[in-house]
């Protein structure tokens, strides 16, 4: 038997709706097989981030390189990275493996306002690992972070993710979710000629903890499985979507995402 594999390097979330806990969750719900490197431990609920652990730089690279050294990931996805060193080291690991179809979520900060992603690291975020990414998938706080402009509308979006791609991204999508310039959530995609947008209804409720996470993580699995960008991105869209609209109702501020929402709505894939 033979099975698609994607990597994630992020971080841990005790609360099980962000980081490293809703990629493996949404690796496993689209048919792919999940594999972890931690950067930072997190102690983390509804409510906020209560603390946050990063791993020791050399402890990432050891976990990176017992992936390399005996896993095939087709695809491989970026969370919460920490600081310049940690985001050094793992340019170097997909450099090193050549590691394919990277997508990078540029966790900066949480649904509570906690800051995940040290300044120093922003820069670094830029020079080593945007060139070497398939996909970017910033929300608008995040674009405006990595791109140093400002963004208010539709149009603003469509600029941010062309000067994402002219920093190396081959592809960037700016998700739609903070735009209320829209009356739907639209996420637009460049690919460096053209762009797509992907619409979906907005629905209003507080519980969209680690949806950037699980958006990216669909993404990436549906690289892993083979498909387009574009594909990708579309599963990722209805996956997201579904997660958000049945909600579970956990915790008592910014509830989690729903992973088995997609598969439980009967959407299934053709064998790859």
């Amino acid at each position: 038997m033979s099975i698609h594999q994607a990597l994630t390097i992020a971080g841990s979330d005790s609360g099980g709706g962000a980081g490293i806990q809703a990629d493996l969750k949404t690796f496993q719900e689209l048919g792919v097989y999940g594999m972890s490197v931690i950067t930072a431990v997190t102690a983390q609920n509804t409510a906020g981030v209560q603390g946050v652990y990063p791993v020791d730089p050399e402890g990432v690279i050891r976990q990176l390189d017992s992936i390399g050294e005996d896993l095939a990931p087709e695809a491989v996805k970026t969370g919460m990275l920490f600081s310049a060193d940690i985001i050094y080291e793992v340019a170097q690991a997909v450099q090193r493996y050549g590691w394919r179809n990277l997508v990078i979520d540029p966790v900066m900060v949480a649904k509570g306002g906690s800051v995940l992603l040290q300044q120093e690291a922003v820069q670094a975020l830029t020079k080593h690992l945007l060139p070497l990414a398939e996909i970017v998938t910033p929300n608008v706080p995040e674009a405006e972070l990595l791109t140093g402009m400002s963004i208010r509308q539709l149009q603003d979006r469509e600029e941010a993710a062309r000067r994402l791609t002219d920093m190396g991204a081959r592809y960037a999508i700016v998700k739609g979710g903070h735009d209320l310039s829209t009356a739907g959530a639209v996420d637009v995609l460049y690919d460096g000629q053209n762009y797509h947008y992907l619409e979906t209804a907005r629905i209003d409720t507080p519980h969209t903890h680690g949806t950037g996470c699980t958006y990216s993580a669909a993404v990436t699995a549906e690289l892993a499985r083979g498909r387009s960008v574009l594909e990708a991105v579309h599963t990722a869209k209805q996956f997201i979507q579904a997660a958000i609209e049945d909600g579970l109702g956990i915790g008592s501020v910014h509830g989690p995402t729903n992973h088995f929402a997609y598969r439980q709505r009967g959407y299934t894939h053709e064998p790859s």
